[in-house]
């Protein structure tokens, strides 16, 4: 269990990273996050602490941070598991980026993967 506050915090660092150097990233998305609570989508709070979700999560991370076709936009988009079932969210640049995304969640082992990306 040492290992998660790590990894959490590690994906947390990387993802606040790149996310910096998008300057074309609208910074506030106070709407979206508001819309999102109305709706019960799920959010990165949603994300389960069981150790396969997080494993699962993580690799998942890894395969779209090693994949240099996509966008920095792409590379921090949520990805939350619960139960080896994926819901992805944010935005990405292309509709190729959220087929990407998705595909390699499939690959990374996902039960299902609801794909909530919004080409930007």
């Amino acid at each position: 269990m040492k290992k998660l506050p790590l990894l959490i915090a590690s994906c947390l660092a990387l993802s606040g990273v790149l996310h910096a150097e998008d300057s074309k990233t609208e910074a506030d998305n106070t709407a979206k996050n508001e819309r999102d609570q109305i709706e019960n989508k799920e959010t990165p709070f949603d994300q389960s602490e069981a150790a396969e979700d997080v494993e699962l999560t993580a690799s998942i991370r890894k395969a779209v941070i090693a994949d240099d076709s996509l966008s920095i936009l792409a590379k921090n988009a949520k990805i939350i598991t619960n139960e080896g079932k994926v819901v992805l969210r944010g935005p990405v640049e292309t509709s190729d980026e959220k087929t990407t995304i998705a595909a390699l969640a499939k690959k990374a082992g996902a039960k299902s993967v609801t794909n909530e990306l919004e080409v930007k």
